[in-house]
């Protein structure tokens, strides 16, 4: 089978113009398995007031009320570069590969980077802009919180 990324690719920036010409912000992702678009997702911060509301993600959540939780096997194609939020839930979404056509350099001068968001998580907690920190509360007369979720996975 033909590598169809830039047909997929296309596809996502379509979906991406679409939305910048409806008033939204301009990013458009399509999620693939086994050759076929199985989702399509546009940015819908605009419209939703949610600030996750990120194509990837509305794709992701598409394809999961049809495949399931587990997108093994699936490829996110994407109008820009995904932000860590989207990564990190494609990571946890089993998603196998990205690939995406305009980068954080391009985005840039139109203020659409996340690259300073990346360099931030990069650093140690307690170096970064948001204040992080570990306060290991637990409810009296409860057992261990993931101890028993695991005894209830049987």
């Amino acid at each position: 089978m033909a590598d169809d990324s830039e047909n997929f690719l296309r596809e996502a920036i379509a979906l991406a113009y679409t939305n910048a010409e409806k008033g939204g912000r301009p990013f458009g992702a399509v999620i693939v398995r086994d050759g076929n678009i199985v989702a399509r997702g546009v940015n819908a911060i605009l419209d939703t007031g949610d600030p996750t509301s990120h194509a990837e993600l509305n794709a992701i959540r598409l394809a999961s009320e049809t495949l399931g939780a587990d997108l093994r096997g699936c490829a996110v194609f994407a109008s820009g570069h995904p932000c860590p939020m989207c990564m990190a839930a494609m990571h946890l979404a089993g998603i196998e590969a990205v690939t995406y056509a305009y980068s954080n350099e391009d985005g840039e001068p139109h203020g659409l980077s996340t690259a300073a968001i990346y360099a931030d998580l990069a650093k140690p907690f307690a170096e970064q802009a948001m204040n992080i920190r570990h306060l290991p509360v637990r409810l009296d007369g409860k057992p261990d919180l993931y101890a028993d979720w695991r005894q209830r996975q049987g």
